[in-house]
């Protein structure tokens, strides 16, 4: 069982012990630091080097989305992002600044240990809520490049969370192939990784 290392960042004592408490009777998690403001969040992010970063946004002074724009997204934790329903309207900005994940404080235990499970297995992961929050607050998007249907197919798959193997598996096709149409669907809506993909596809109603 691979350990997942967590870092707890909420300005409220009570909530950071309550989540400590629940989480740390999973096995294969292990809490190795709290922060209480955005300015700690930093500082225990270099000094623990957790897997797994559960994020609140509203705090004093540098706040949730302050330490999202302030990660080197190239040697960052995963950020599961864990606040109030009345936040939908901020998932854009913290998924664009990196958020791997976001889900409210009223969630299920069992669900808030299985989104972590999620992010650092390196899928996306939005609540229903936070769904709309992202699709409310794309704007007015530029026009969709036109997909293959094959193409938009391995998208859908994408924002499900899929791998290769298991799109290679639902498509009948082999893995080498679904790594082809994955590279040339990458170039072609202009993403950089699985994860920008993902939420190209949510923004423009694929699967």
């Amino acid at each position: 069982m691979t350990e997942i290392r967590l870092l707890l960042v909420d300005d409220h004592p009570v909530v950071r012990r309550g989540l400590r408490g629940y989480l740390e009777l999973e096995a294969d998690f292990t809490v190795v630091g709290e922060a209480g403001d955005g300015e700690e969040a930093l500082r225990a992010i270099e000094e623990t080097r957790p897997d797994v970063v559960l994020l609140d946004l509203k705090m004093p002074g540098l706040d949730g989305q302050g330490v999202l724009d302030r990660l080197d997204q190239d040697d960052a934790p995963r950020v599961l992002v864990l606040t109030s329903a009345t936040d939908a309207e901020r998932v854009p900005n913290a998924i664009a600044a990196g958020a791997a994940g976001f889900v409210y404080k009223d969630i299920d235990p069992d669900a808030l240990a299985s989104a972590i499970r999620t992010v650092h297995a390196g899928q996306l992961l939005l609540s229903p809520v936070a769904m709309r929050g992202l699709m409310n607050g794309n704007g007015s998007s530029p026009s969709a490049p036109s997909l293959t249907p094959r193409e938009s197919q391995v998208l859908g798959l994408i924002a499900k969370g899929q791998t290769n193997r298991q799109i290679a598996r639902a498509l009948g096709v082999s893995e080498k192939t679904v790594k082809t149409h994955v590279t040339n669907l990458l170039r072609r809506i202009g993403a950089a990784d699985r994860t920008q993909a993902a939420l190209w596809a949510v923004r423009h109603g694929i699967g």
